[in-house]
């Protein structure tokens, strides 16, 4: 897969080079429900992109962290300050020009207006699919590697999510290569159309 990906990576590069143009700085956030596959594509879309990929979980607070492990849901409050970190860390790469891909849930579109404030243009990205099959990865994953979110908790994370209506949407379940095939693609397409030669 890991091959697969590369020859997608360099493909884009490839004809973004041959329009006479660098790949230019990009700000993306994976999104979608837990368990839904957004840190896979997020590292393979950072590797096309030649961009630092962060996981959102890592910037939560210990005691969000406890609660999530204990199967109770995180509010507006607890996850305020975790909001505001992402934020900064798409900011200070944007100032600097550095392209940056962030996995996280962002599942409200108040979450993503913090997330995206003062950000020159994030280019978002939905990994959709039903409750059924994320479920099932979700129980695998945790039997796997002991992830600390509860399969549990999945159900209020599909009551809360607000589908984007600014994204390319993904689906869930496909191969790693196809899904950033699919993104790069989009993002082709949508640069074409606003420059066309």
């Amino acid at each position: 897969m890991g091959d697969t990906n590369s020859f997608a990576a360099a493909g884009f590069a490839a004809r973004s080079a041959m329009a006479g143009e660098r790949l230019r700085s990009r700000w993306v956030v994976v999104m979608g429900v837990s368990g839904c596959g957004k840190t896979t594509l997020g590292r393979a879309l950072a590797a096309a992109l030649d961009a630092t990929f962060l996981d959102a979980d890592d910037f939560h607070p210990p005691e969000n962290v406890e609660k999530m492990r204990a199967a109770m849901p995180l509010t507006d409050e607890d996850r305020a300050s975790w909001l505001a970190s992402l934020n900064h860390q798409l900011t200070s790469r944007a100032s600097n020009g550095e392209s940056l891909v962030l996995a996280c849930s962002a599942l409200k579109q108040r979450y993503r207006d913090v997330i995206e404030a003062n950000v020159p243009s994030v280019d978002w990205v939905f990994l959709d699919g039903a409750f059924d099959v994320i479920a099932e990865r979700i129980r695998v994953r945790s039997e796997r590697t002991g992830h600390y979110m509860p399969a549990d908790l999945l159900r209020s994370q599909f009551d809360a999510l607000e589908p984007p209506t600014n994204a390319v949407a993904v689906t869930v379940g496909l191969p790693t290569s196809a899904q950033l095939a699919c993104v790069l693609a989009s993002w082709e397409a949508s640069e074409a159309h606003r420059d066309p030669a």
